[in-house]
Order: structure tokens, then sequence, then C-alpha cells
């Protein structure tokens, strides 16, 4: 709950804020040692606790790049220190403070939740740390509450959702929808982002459904949806995603009400392999799947699966090309690092695109978010794929290259409001 008088969101952003001004208010000095030694890079993740899944494979995607490249860049050893949050924010601030201050290290990465971002977010900019996140994603960590030391490797969370909106109407046909969503801060912006861009396009937003995070009985949820839908947008998080489906199928909405739309995480990698066929038809988006057809996602892909024994979803890829970013940052510099200032300038230029990362080619726009393919993803029974064995995966119906966190529009998107519960109104809504 809130504090009266804010929103969810800026309750959220104002108790970080505090934690993070408290971790900065003890002095801490940005690292400033010269010389050779390793280039030191410091990682705050859920490796315990409730989102300890999501961090280990986060973990998996940064030691496997860090093992491809010998430990080194530029001539000089990489020292990867790794640190455990248990997915708390006040923990990650503490945790990335000891960093800095014993470990002088060079830059940190890491974070999950969005909330964890804004807490850090003034620590790391007041020591001029740059800092790289492979997975939090709220809008405006890169929008209107903009920090220049935060490079996002990920996504913002309208950023897939918005071209998704377009090819439903356009491609699909659908001209009448029914939103269900996850009741915080990510599930707004993702669901307003596809609102936004379907509605534009020419079709109907026609309910919001808005479910509490961690439910697992969705059958007071699912009776409430409209039969006038042509399609279901869901953006079920975690855990819960794998019910989600499972009831959809079981309470025969596919042929009730329509097909589902999963918004990236009903469907990501970490849950689809512990589904179904009752996930059969999913379409989703987002700037990786495991099915790119790439020489570099097939080696990705087949090394991650033989050296963990999974398909790697977003958060292993997303954390790889961050520590791949570091390394291409230090070699830009010759291994010169020591500067913060130069180092963030040279992290914030680096650009794949000989050979690509596993999804494709990423560069950063001047708010340092990426811009990146988003790939339309349907979730197929293949049993196999790259040699690698495993029941359902995300193949790629469709891509839109190079997407901006702006979508087609300019930066003076900013001026409007944040997506939030109540933006864009439901003006269909009966």
């Amino acid at each position: 709950m809130g504090k009266k008088g804010l929103t969810r969101r800026d309750f959220i952003k104002t108790s970080a804020a505090a934690i993070g001004g408290a971790a900065l208010a003890g002095g801490f000095s940005p690292n400033i040692a010269l010389g050779q030694g390793p280039i030191k890079v410091g990682v705050v993740l859920p490796l315990t606790g409730p989102f300890a899944g999501v961090g280990i494979m986060m973990k998996q995607g940064i030691e496997m790049y860090y093992e491809t490249v010998a430990k080194k860049a530029a001539g000089r050893p990489i020292k990867l220190i790794i640190e455990d949050t248990q997915g708390a924010p006040a923990n990650a601030v503490t945790k990335l403070r000891k960093l800095i201050s014993h470990d002088k290290i060079h830059v940190g990465m890491g974070g999950f939740l969005a909330s964890t971002g804004y807490a850090l977010s003034p620590l790391f900019k007041g020591n001029k740390l740059p800092f790289i996140s492979p997975v939090f994603s709220s809008d405006d960590l890169t929008q209107r509450d903009f920090n220049p030391y935060l490079i996002r490797c990920g996504w913002s969370s309208s950023q897939p959702a918005h071209p998704l909106g377009e090819y439903a109407y356009k491609k699909l046909g659908y001209r009448k929808m029914v939103c269900c969503s996850a009741d915080y801060a990510f599930g707004y912006e993702g669901t307003g982002g596809f609102q936004r861009t379907f509605e534009e396009s020419g079709g109907k937003i026609i309910q919001k459904i808005w479910i509490p995070l961690g439910t697992e009985d969705f059958g007071p949820y699912l009776t409430k949806i409209s039969k006038d839908a042509d399609a279901v947008y869901a953006q079920i998080v975690g855990a819960p995603a794998i019910q989600w489906v499972q009831q959809y199928k079981d309470a025969g909405m596919w042929d009730r009400v329509g097909p589902m739309i999963g918004y990236e995480p009903t469907t990501d990698e970490f849950v689809l392999q512990k589904m179904g066929d009752e996930a059969s038809g999913i379409i989703s988006s987002l700037f990786y799947s495991a099915a790119i057809e790439s020489p570099e996602n097939e080696k990705f892909v087949k090394t991650f699966a033989k050296r963990y024994k999974k398909v790697p979803s977003y958060f292993a890829e997303s954390s790889y090309v961050a520590l791949r970013v570091v390394k291409e940052a230090a070699e830009a510099l010759d291994g010169k690092v020591e500067d913060s200032d130069k180092f963030l300038a040279a992290l914030k230029g680096v650009e794949l695109k000989n050979p690509d990362a596993p999804r494709g080619p990423v560069k950063f726009d001047k708010y340092n978010n990426p811009i990146h393919n988003i790939y339309i993803r349907r979730a197929e029974n293949l049993g196999e794929k790259f040699g690698v064995k495993c029941k359902m995966w995300n193949t790629v119906d469709y891509t839109y290259p190079m997407v901006s966190q702006f979508w087609k529009y300019d930066p003076t998107y900013m001026k409007k409001p944040v997506y939030s519960r109540e933006y864009p109104p439901c003006k269909y809504c009966g």
C-alpha cells in the first residue's frame, strides 16, 4: 500500500530514492584507481529468495560470456564480484555500496525489479559509476527519470508492446480486445503501449482487467472476459503464467472468446519450458527468442543448453550481452577504464553488428536504451531445435527491425503521462 496521496508508482520511486539517497550520504568517491590490474565488474543479483530462478539465469548468462572471452578484455583480466541481494532493493543498495567503497569496481551490473533500479539510481549516479541493467524495464528509467550513468541492455516495458498492438490489428485482424494484466507498474506500461498502438491502428480495447500479483486461481477473472472480444491480451508475470495458460485452455476460452496474445513474460522461455500444448499458438513479442535463426543465436542456445541443461530466456541473453558491452567498451579504450566518464561514453557508444548478439544488432539511443529488433513470436511444439530438446519454443513469425523505445513517435512523447492504470483511458470500455 502506498502512502496517502501518492500513487503506487510514486510511492515506489519515493521510497527507492530515499534508500539510494541514504546510501549516497555515506560519502563514497568514484573509483579513480589507475594501473593495469583487473577490470572490476560488480554484479548485484537475487540469487536467493523469491526471484532466485531469474537471478541464477542472469548469473549464468554473465558467466557464460565471461568464460567465452577467457575472462579478459583489452589484455586485462576481468574480475567478476557477484553479490546476492535476496531480491530486496535495500539489500541491493547495501551490496552496491560495498562494491563501490571496498572493491573499487569500474562498472556495476544487475538488478531485477524496477523498484531496485530506482533504489540504486542515486547511488551510482552520485558516484559517477556506469551501471548496466540487463533486466529492469520500467519505462521512466530511460525516459522522464533519465539517469546518464544507467545503460540498459534489455528493454523498456512498453517497447515490445508498441509493435505488438499494431501487429494484432494489421496482421492478425483483431478489432476488439480485452486486456488482462498484472496490477502493478510493469503491467500498466506493457498494457498501455499495446492499447495505444492497437487503438491508433483502428482497434478497440473494450475491457481492462487488473489481476493482483501472485494470483494462481484465475477463474474469477476469466469469467469476467467479454464474449464480444476477438482475442485476449494477457500480461501475467512469473510462475503464475503457467497456471494462467493452463486455466485459459481448461475454461474453453480459445473457443468461447478467442486466441491469446501473451505479452512477453506470459510465455517467456523461463516458464514456457514448463508448459505443454496448452501454450501452442500464443503470440508474444520481445527483442529475443531462443528460436531466432542466426549462427550467433544457434551457438548461444547450444552452448547454454549444454552447460546449464535448459533453453536460455532473455534473462540469460541480456546478461550475456551486458558483459559483452563492457568488453567492447574496454577495448575501445585500450583497457583504460579508470576514467569513469570516458568509460561511460565508450559503453554508450557500443554498437553490436559483426557478429551480432544472439538477438541481432544492438545500438543505444541518447537515453541509453537499446534500439534492436522486436520479434513477433508464436509458441509452437517443435520438440527440438538446434539439436536441443525442448517441447515448446517461441518461433519467429515476423520481425520489426531496430525498434526504439519511442516506437514511431519522437521523444516529445514524454510530455504525455507515463502509462498507468488510468492512462491511456479505456474509452471503449462498457
